[in-house]
């Protein structure tokens, strides 16, 4: 099957297709977008997702969508469910994190996929879900693994962020194999889930959806670990939509953010389409509110990095 061509003409990003969830990484001059990909009929008002889609440009005006590189069902000890996830490009290989649901063991869980290329296709690296329920500190909730976002800092330590209802983070062994020492729970007021974790000059940013219908707000630290200072809103509820899991990227100079709402026809908080919009920082270091728009960005052509 030959990849399909899109032209970029405003927000959503993509009109043949729903998608949600982005993620973002850049590679040989390219920028590629994951998101998830909502498969509810209308008029079905659940969460319906079965497979990861990926997309990239090089000047974002001109996208290419690849076949699905990952389902969820690729994991062999998983029941279903393709839920939020990040890739980061690390030793040569890229390594795609996610959400599903386990088989065998009650509640969600992070799974780690693995590729040569950025465009797949992933195989499951471990055989295993990598963060299992039962490896939590106490919870009843059965949603606590989802919308892992991972770090490498600067000192190659690879950190990752997650959680639904209450954040978690944990520093992640040198083959990213497993959690090296423990799991903790990091503060956030009105934490939903939707975690999203980057630096820049310096400060460490944890974006994540706050409260429900979920605006996006943020914490800024000068270290991975904290301590977290909350910094305010970042964008407001969007369109028609419940939910808001951010990524966020700098391409030539210029920073943007990357979200999900429900505006395509039929669309909905079970059939959204992935956004990009400008993002602005201050000179104290903080974030400017989004200004969502349909109209969307003014291309760059360039190329790109991720944060």
């Amino acid at each position: 099957m030959e990849n399909q061509l899109f032209n970029y003409s405003g927000n959503p990003l993509f009109s043949h297709t729903y998608t949600c969830d982005p993620a973002v990484i850049t590679f040989a001059g390219k920028l590629f977008l994951y998101t998830g990909h909502d498969e509810a009929p209308a008029g079905i008002e659940e969460y319906i997702m079965n497979k990861w889609l990926c997309f990239s440009t090089q000047d974002l005006v001109t996208w290419e969508e690849y076949p699905s590189p990952l389902k969820a069902t690729d994991f062999a000890w998983a029941k279903g469910d393709a839920y939020a996830s990040c890739v980061i490009h690390y030793n040569d290989k890229f390594y795609w994190f996610v959400a599903v649901s386990h088989a065998h063991i009650k509640g969600k869980a992070i799974g780690l996929a693995v590729s040569d290329k950025p465009e797949g296709p992933f195989k499951d690296l471990l055989g295993k879900a990598l963060i299992t329920q039962d490896m939590l500190p106490a919870t009843a909730n059965e949603k606590a693994n989802l919308d892992p976002s991972v770090l490498i800092d600067q000192d190659g330590q690879v950190y990752i962020f997650w959680g639904n209802q209450q954040c978690y983070f944990a520093k992640l062994k040198p083959d990213l194999h497993s959690i090296d020492g423990s799991i903790s729970i990091l503060p956030l007021p009105d934490f939903e889930e939707g975690a999203h974790i980057h630096q820049r000059a310096g400060w460490y940013y944890l974006s994540y959806g706050y409260g429900y219908p979920e605006r996006v707000a943020y914490a800024m630290s000068r270290h991975p670990e904290g301590p977290w200072d909350f910094a305010g809103i970042l964008n407001e509820v969007p369109g028609n939509c419940a939910t808001n899991r951010p990524a966020i990227i700098s391409f030539n100079g210029q920073d943007y953010f990357i979200y999900h709402n429900g505006t395509l026809k039929e669309g909905g908080s079970h059939r959204r389409s992935v956004c990009i919009d400008q993002l602005h920082y201050n000179t104290d270091g903080t974030i400017q509110r989004v200004i969502m728009t349909s109209e969307g960005i003014s291309p760059v052509l360039s190329t790109a990095r991720v944060l």
